[in-house]
């Protein structure tokens, strides 16, 4: 059996997926884009307990906004939604802390390619 020492150890921030983002329940364009937007403030979540550079996540912030915008069109354009989730996941793939928000964004691309 493992036994792991914790002690000393201060965590500042950790994703929680099983919160309030469920990718895994997405039917449709409208629920991706409600995870979407959750996802954007999870983000935020990240750079208040400092994991994520204020600029980057202003980067970031601003390709989930656009990938939701096009998103919302009457003829959304699945390239360029694809295009703004990629530089969004590109930005924060260094920061390890912020590893699964990479992973929901992979998450995100999938259900991209299925829905629009």
């Amino acid at each position: 059996m493992s036994v792991f020492d914790q002690r000393y150890q201060s965590v500042t921030y950790q994703y929680n997926a099983a919160g309030d983002i469920n990718l895994n329940a997405v039917q449709n364009r409208t629920d991706l884009i409600t995870e979407l937007e959750k996802l954007k403030a999870e983000v935020t979540k990240a750079k208040d307990a400092q994991v994520i550079d204020a600029e980057v996540v202003t980067d970031v912030d601003y390709h989930i906004t656009k990938a939701v915008q096009q998103a919302n069109k009457p003829e959304p354009s699945k390239n360029t939604i694809l295009d703004h989730i990629s530089k969004a996941k590109t930005l924060i793939e260094g920061v390890a802390e912020a590893g699964g928000i990479v992973t929901a964004l992979m998450q995100v691309a999938e259900l991209i390619q299925k829905f629009f």
